[in-house]
């Protein structure tokens, strides 16, 4: 099966990819944690990816792992059936997205084994959801991570954002008299459940939270020594969080930091038992050169959900199809129906706010009754589906955008060491993992590889995996690259260093589809 996609003229594939090239420049912004992101100057002399070695990072204090990180391959394979919260949650896919490619060609080794046959693995957040699903292996993971304390308040969650997670037209409606659920009555039991909590005298819907302030992005809540987010986990001893970071993020120019902040910040919610929903963002209407990280950006904290098996709802997806994809006068933030944000009836989820609340609330809902509750996982298994990640056994990309979490460590040994058709003289003879995409028509695609601490993994592009002199681009981050129709090869390869042996080890692999 391939990934079909529109064809794209030659003149509007260089266009987007000189935007791309623009668009992930590693130049941090000083002034951007000085405020709320209005409409900043992201800046015009941004150059493309750092082709060499990493950047030290100066929040390298923040990499820490407070617990051990439990190592499993993220699963491929389809979301299987529809969501459990009904149609209203499944729009019309909309226009540009890449259709469910379906299972890979014959050549997988499990393509003649039944699903039933298999071991369940974790979940794919695949792009056709807007509440990720929540088979019986995140279940479990869930549950086990909820034993780390199990005296935390099973009724409170915490706020974890900036200034979308600070506005009063974000969950404060669900404390009023102003809900319409529009037929969803089910929710009604899980909105009284965290309406009887007690979030340090008020309810969690009504919390000002310390850990949500406007202009912030993920590194602000976890700096400091305690950190915003640990004084509000202290306060609230909350079961459940309520995440939203990445519209001030974007000013950095800096994914792989993004990426990082992300990853600990799961630790340490996890860490102390306290189970996260992850949000994607807003489109950035108010400025293209940010609008154009946001795909990225969203696939990242995708791409860290799906690893953990937490939560993730994506916003970004139904906003696209509502006037002024249901944004603000300042085309930044979401607006609000007249008639309350908790209004979820046709007219209401015309607006940003409105479809943020309902779809927070649902993911609530699934939580508190398969997680907290005895009822079963609203969402069938996913077979476990483990690749040789070599050229004879690639890793299948059947959908669009397309998120991996893996461990270059768990493969090998190494089959190529060096990138000659990229003129690259960098010892790559550390192990690699190769990913194989498969195009029936033209398509440009925005690639990207995020690691952390010591670990330096790069990514190549090759037209055949088992000669490395067909590498057509290569970067230690990302790139973007206009594909013709056919079979491409993906290589996320462990750099090793004089002296140090090779840097391999966890990373996350990003591919999505640039918008024709």
């Amino acid at each position: 099966m391939r990934i079909a996609r529109r064809r794209q003229s030659p003149l509007a594939a260089a266009a987007l990819l000189a935007l791309a090239g623009l668009a992930f420049g590693c130049a941090e912004d000083p002034a951007a944690d000085a405020g709320e992101v209005d409409r900043p100057d992201l800046g015009s002399d941004v150059g493309g990816f750092d082709a060499g070695r990493p950047r030290p990072r100066a929040d390298a204090a923040l990499d820490a792992e407070p617990v051990p990180e439990p190592r499993f391959d993220a699963a491929l394979g389809d979301a299987e059936g529809a969501d459990a919260e009904g149609p209203d949650a499944r729009p019309p896919e909309p226009d540009g997205a890449v259709p469910d490619a379906g299972e890979p060609d014959a050549g997988e080794p499990d393509a003649e084994t039944p699903d039933a046959a298999l071991p369940e693995g974790p979940a794919t957040y695949t792009a056709d959801r807007l509440v990720s699903p929540l088979t019986p292996f995140a279940v479990a993971r869930l549950r086990a991570a909820m034993a780390v304390d199990a005296t935390l308040n099973d009724d409170v969650f915490a706020k974890v954002g900036a200034s979308s997670t600070v506005s009063t037209s974000f969950l404060y409606c669900f404390a009023g008299n102003g809900v319409d659920l529009d037929g969803r009555d089910e929710l009604s039991e899980t909105i009284a459940h965290f309406s009887a909590g007690d979030a340090a005298g008020t309810t969690p819907w009504r919390r000002e939270s310390g850990a949500a302030v406007v202009g912030w992005s993920a590194r602000n809540v976890l700096a400091g020594d305690p950190s915003a987010l640990d004084t509000e986990l202290d306060r609230l001893r909350p079961r459940f969080a309520v995440v939203m970071y990445g519209t001030n993020d974007i000013q950095r120019r800096d994914p792989d930091g993004y990426y990082g902040d992300l990853m600990t910040l799961n630790r340490q919610l996890l860490g102390r038992g306290v189970l996260p929903v992850f949000s994607s963002i807003m489109p950035r209407d108010d400025d293209p050169s940010a609008d154009a990280l946001v795909p990225t950006y969203n696939a990242i904290v995708r791409g860290v959900a799906q690893h953990f098996q937490v939560p993730f709802v994506d916003l970004h997806q139904p906003l696209l199809s509502l006037p002024d994809h249901g944004l603000g006068p300042d085309h930044l933030h979401c607006n609000a129906y007249a008639g309350g944000a908790c209004v979820f009836t046709d007219e209401g989820l015309l607006h940003g706010y409105n479809w943020r609340n309902l779809l927070t609330i649902q993911a609530l809902d699934r939580l508190v009754r398969s997680v907290l509750g005895d009822a079963e996982a609203p969402d069938p298994p996913q077979p476990e589906r483990r690749f040789a990640g070599t050229a004879a056994d690639p890793v299948r990309i059947t959908t669009l955008p397309f998120t991996d979490a893996r461990d270059t460590r768990d493969f090998g040994p190494s089959a190529l060491d060096a990138y000659p058709g990229c003129a690259a003289a960098q010892d790559e003879s550390g192990p690699e993992v190769v990913y194989r995409l498969d195009l029936d028509a033209p398509a440009t695609v925005q690639a990207f590889v995020a690691d952390e601490g010591d670990v330096d993994v790069d990514l190549h592009l090759l037209g055949d995996a088992t000669d490395p002199g067909t590498c057509l681009q290569r970067d230690h981050r990302g790139f973007a690259a206009s594909l013709a129709a056919g079979t491409w090869y993906f290589v996320v390869d462990s750099f090793v260093s004089r002296g140090a042996g090779p840097r391999s080890g966890p990373y996350l692999f990003v591919l999505h589809a640039v918008p024709d």
